[in-house]
């Protein structure tokens, strides 16, 4: 019986090591560069958040003709030019992360999209008054066919919504000491206390039941839905009031 030679098992140990050598160098490189966009996304967003509050409350004393809805979209179609440079971002990096490879890293991306959602959410606010679904934030950072870089995690879009209304207080602040400021934040107010609503409903639901991931998207789905239904239905309201000719 032929035994093995000592150098030959030296060498298979040696050969297996640099192979998990590789693999963690690989991991860590990979790490890195996901960490340094992360922190891109980050930057980025919270240049959009900056600009949004700055035009918000400069274009008040530079134009002052201009009507408050032609101001917030005037902001807003600002921010979409910078948003497109972080989805670019998003892009770029989606290869290092296709698949399960996505939750393995999905720590390191986190941090940048949740600030990514909270500038996002702002914009669409402005534009339209409403909370912006999960179904839209999934769909800007998809590419042009649709299909997603990576998936939206739940709590991502939900963590990011609620860094929202730290940035709708600062707009509500800066609103009420300009003319009709007062219902602006009244507005505001509204919007958040509503929000508050719904991720309340969706605390107690999720802790007090045993709730499968799907059945939770579709709550989180419907309650974003309703919100912005209700949204609509308040606006239509007040310019009927404007529109009564009895007053």
């Amino acid at each position: 019986m032929s035994e093995s030679h000592p150098s030959t098992s030296r060498n298979a140990v040696v050969t297996i090591f640099d192979g998990f050598r590789a693999e963690l160098d690989d991991h860590n490189d990979r790490r890195e560069r996901l960490i340094k966009s992360s922190r891109d996304v980050t930057s980025l967003s919270k240049k959009v958040i900056f600009l949004l509050h700055r035009l918000m409350t400069d274009d008040v004393s530079s134009k002052p003709d201009q009507d408050d809805r032609s101001r917030a979209l005037n902001a807003a179609s600002r921010a979409r030019e910078k948003l497109k440079e972080i989805q670019n971002l998003f892009a770029s990096f989606s290869g290092e992360i296709q698949g399960d490879m996505f939750w393995k890293y999905h720590k390191n991306v986190s941090p940048g999209l949740q600030e990514y959602i909270e500038a996002l959410s702002f914009t669409h606010y402005l534009e339209t008054g409403n909370l912006i679904t999960y179904d839209q934030v999934q769909a800007s950072i998809s590419d042009d066919a649709g299909n997603p870089y990576f998936p939206l995690p739940l709590e991502d879009y939900l963590l990011g919504l609620s860094d929202l209304t730290g940035e709708l207080m600062r707009y509500a602040i800066s609103a009420i000491s300009q003319h009709g400021g007062r219902t602006k934040a009244s507005q505001v107010c509204t919007f958040v206390r509503e929000f508050r609503a719904i991720a309340y409903a969706i605390a107690v639901r999720s802790s007090e039941y045993d709730i499968p991931p799907d059945m939770l998207d579709d709550i989180v789905s419907g309650l974003t839905s309703n919100a912005a239904s209700g949204d609509r239905t308040r606006k239509r309201q007040r310019e009927d009031e404007f529109d009564d000719p009895d007053e």
